[in-house]
């Protein structure tokens, strides 16, 4: 049995866990888990024995310095956890480490004894895949599960992928023999930008967390950072004409494919996205999101095609109220702009890579349609991504505004008269 000291009793935990190595492309999914240690403060309470697991030829130990001292870095795999206050506090348990060189079976159920001894409720692995995706567009995030009713019941892929597999899909499926229910969150990351850090697929992966457990997570310098690296790889791309070419071609075979999945529903999930983020935040103080950040003037956060491609809202126009006719002792209704909603962005299922809209000034925005769709477990499958048109309010008056203002024609008509020119 396994003895937790100084962990106190957790409420609704979820255990979230990411691994080095395989299935971390561009470590996107390492560093999610990372940012939400570092947000949300967490406590490790606990390591797995590295000499179980690691081949420290693989995977070596660093030596560093600290107050005059030479200290050793182990490679291993570590547990903390962290309370989310808020109307419904809860808690998470965050796993980070490196996929095991050996012994995965034994592994698996080390971190299995955890969940039981803390009482997870369900557990949500990231990974992350090399696709053929373009970097302009919002990162496609699948979500997948061996449990068809969790499949039901969460709007998520029943995973049908046979190949290789790596400690992602060994823990899912010892979860699911162990009778807890488990998720796993794919992102896939284009290719030919293979290298870490990969903050955009980073940012997706937790966009599409939010979406799973419903709670809001802090982005802190991690949306500027995903507008940073994009920007970035446009650069290196407009310098080399073979890559921009290629990635014009992963863009138009990505609109193309994906357009006709951006759904009411897509869209109904997005506007519940952005009124959570308008809600007082969760977690250790939590509050209205600053500029910059969620739920500031700065924007939501949402993953998105930053850059280039991203959509720009236009601002609705204020039509002129019309003057009154003279001489038929009445004023004409005063015509008033037609009125623009705000709509949130479309997303295929299971995508975290979307933005909403932001009605933070005193007119709404419209805001341009971009989506991600699903991706089969172990494979990259593209959503829809596509860019959506900019969008304008009215910008003219009334009918019959024209009519009030030319020379004379009120004047010289009696009230008995119907229609224009009946003098």
């Amino acid at each position: 049995m396994i003895e937790l000291e100084g962990v106190p009793e957790l409420i609704d935990p979820i255990m979230v866990a990411a691994f080095e190595g395989w299935n971390d492309a561009g470590d996107a999914a390492s560093s999610a888990v990372a940012h939400l240690e570092q947000e949300w403060k967490g406590e490790v309470f606990a390591a797995l024995d590295a000499e179980d697991y690691y081949d420290f030829q693989v995977n070596r130990p660093t030596v560093f310095v600290e107050d005059g001292a030479r200290k050793i870095t182990w490679p291993t795999t570590r547990l903390s956890v962290v309370r989310i206050t808020g109307e419904r506090p809860r808690d998470l348990v965050l796993v980070r480490g490196i996929e095991p060189s050996m012994r995965w079976r034994s592994f698996c159920n080390e971190l299995l004894g955890f969940a039981h001894e803390l009482g997870v409720e369900m557990v949500v692995v990231l990974g992350a895949l090399l696709g053929d995706t373009p970097h302009t567009r919002p990162v496609p995030v699948s979500g997948v599960t061996s449990d068809p009713d969790l499949a039901r019941t969460m709007d998520l892929e029943e995973s049908k992928y046979e190949g290789p597999t790596g400690i992602v899909g060994i823990l899912q499926e010892a979860c699911t023999h162990a009778g807890v229910p488990a998720v796993s969150l794919w992102a896939a990351v284009p290719h030919y930008v293979s290298q870490p850090p990969n903050p955009k697929a980073a940012l997706a992966l937790l966009n599409r967390l939010e979406d799973l457990l419903d709670l809001r997570v802090p982005l802190g310098e991690l949306v500027e950072d995903a507008r940073a690296w994009q920007l970035g790889v446009d650069q290196l791309a407009a310098e080399d004409s073979e890559v921009a070419e290629y990635v014009q071609s992963l863009e138009e075979a990505r609109d193309t494919a994906e357009l006709p999945e951006a759904s009411g529903e897509a869209i109904a999930r997005e506007f519940e996205r952005y009124l959570r983020r308008r809600e007082p935040g969760t977690g250790p103080g939590g509050g209205p999101g600053t500029a910059g950040g969620p739920g500031g003037p700065g924007g939501f956060g949402r993953e998105t095609g930053l850059g280039s491609d991203r959509a720009r809202s236009a601002r609705p126009g204020r039509a002129e109220e019309p003057k009154p006719r003279e001489g038929n002792g009445k004023d004409e209704k005063d015509g008033k702009p037609g009125e623009e909603t705000p709509g949130p962005e479309a997303g295929g299922p299971g995508s975290s890579g979307a933005e909403g809209t932001r009605p933070d000034s005193a007119e709404p925005e419209s805001a341009g349609s971009e989506s991600g769709g699903p991706e089969s477990a172990g494979s990259e499958s593209a959503g829809p991504g596509s860019d959506g048109p900019e969008t304008a309010g009215p910008e003219s008056g009334t009918a019959g505004s024209d009519a009030a203002e030319s020379s004379g024609e009120g004047a010289k008509r009696r009230p008995d008269e119907d229609g224009p020119g009946g003098d």
